[in-house]
């Protein structure tokens, strides 16, 4: 059987860190706690799981501080969590089994990391992650946010899923802080680096600025096409809240030069044209969503709601606006059957109760 380091960094995760902890303290062989500044109790509360805790000072670099973490590591495989992410019990028995079938001819074990979920607790928005790696071929991280190893070697693809459950808030300008402190520095950002930067320009709602620098991305030549995409659907997203109805569709359109269309681009582009009131235009596309099937394993993010509960409610509203209340209706249904207590959801049963 293997065995696993836990590595984590902190600071001030004391509402979360003993919930992690619970999920895996009978898993792993050995946790180490890297604390990068905590001023509340988290140390404390480390202290009851292990003995292995070191301080680290803060330099605006998450990877500096992920492979310091990694650097104190014994085991044959290093896991990371953060303190705000959780293992169900149904992944902690599927741990449990791979940690005693696993060989060590394995360097990296992907496993899915789930951000985003729906009212009842199911995933919506989710992606691989590079979860366990052996500990002998000194993976690095590498960029100073969003961090991320490069998988090499013999990789493996579990169904085991990892669930990021944040209690509170954070810091919602620390990471445009920290790229633009690179960007100072150094005069520039790596490829990878530059499409976060857009995004969390993005996410200030600083669009023109993160169009501008999305573009920028979009032209590298050694950007990952998977980001590619991503950044065609942020630009539209950007374009369509400065008004910009035309660039939107354009870029959301030229998505499709890097690889075949994505259910949530669909959806997208389908949005366009509801919003413009060309409900066969937006049919159309969205069930050029419903015919496509998520690539769960090229890394990429995912929505899965892109690929059904999305498309289901609006093919529902575009034929009740075309006054073809048999095929709402019918949408109306798969939707439900999805989500049957969504709000919009529950709003439409009542709608169609009266019509019907």
């Amino acid at each position: 059987m293997i065995s696993i380091s836990l590595c984590m960094i902190v600071k001030n995760e004391s509402e979360v860190l003993e919930r992690c902890l619970n999920c895996v303290k009978h898993i792993v062989d050995e946790i180490v706690i890297v604390d990068t500044g905590s001023t509340d109790n988290t140390k404390s509360i480390a202290k009851k799981y292990t003995d292995s805790i070191y301080d680290f000072v803060w330099e605006d670099d998450f990877s500096k501080a992920r492979n310091f973490s990694f650097s104190k590591a014994t085991k044959d495989y290093i896991m990371w969590l953060d303190a705000d992410d959780i293992l169900l019990e149904e992944d902690q028995k599927k741990l449990i089994q791979l940690k005693s079938t696993l060989n060590k001819d394995t360097s990296v074990v992907m496993m899915k990391y789930n951000v985003a979920f729906d009212e009842e607790g199911n995933p919506t928005y989710s992606f691989y992650r590079e979860r366990l790696v052996l500990n002998s071929m000194n993976f690095q991280w590498i960029g100073a946010v969003h961090e991320v190893i490069e998988p090499k070697g013999n990789i493996m693809y579990s169904t085991i899923a990892i669930c990021h459950r944040k209690l509170k808030k954070s810091d919602t300008n620390r990471n445009l802080r920290i790229l633009e402190k690179c960007l100072q520095e150094n005069g520039k950002l790596d490829t990878r680096q530059q499409f976060y930067y857009g995004r969390e320009l993005m996410y200030q709602g600083m669009y023109e600025r993160a169009i501008t620098a999305l573009e920028t991305f979009i032209q590298l030549e050694d950007g990952w096409i998977e980001n590619r995409i991503d950044a065609c659907k942020d630009m539209g997203f950007c374009y369509g809240k400065l008004g910009m109805k035309e660039e939107q569709l354009s870029i959301l359109f030229y998505s499709f030069h890097f690889d075949v269309p994505r259910g949530e681009v669909c959806c997208d582009i389908g949005q366009c044209f509801l919003e413009n009131n060309q409900y066969m235009q937006a049919i159309y596309w969205y069930k050029q969503a419903l015919n496509i099937t998520p690539n769960t394993t090229s890394g990429g993010f995912y929505h899965l709601d892109c690929y059904s509960f999305i498309p289901y409610i609006q093919l529902c509203v575009c034929y009740d606006k075309l006054q073809n209340i048999e095929e709402a209706y019918k949408y109306h249904n798969m939707a439900k059957e999805c989500k049957p207590n969504h709000p919009s959801v529950l709003y439409n049963e009542k709608y169609f109760q009266s019509c019907l």
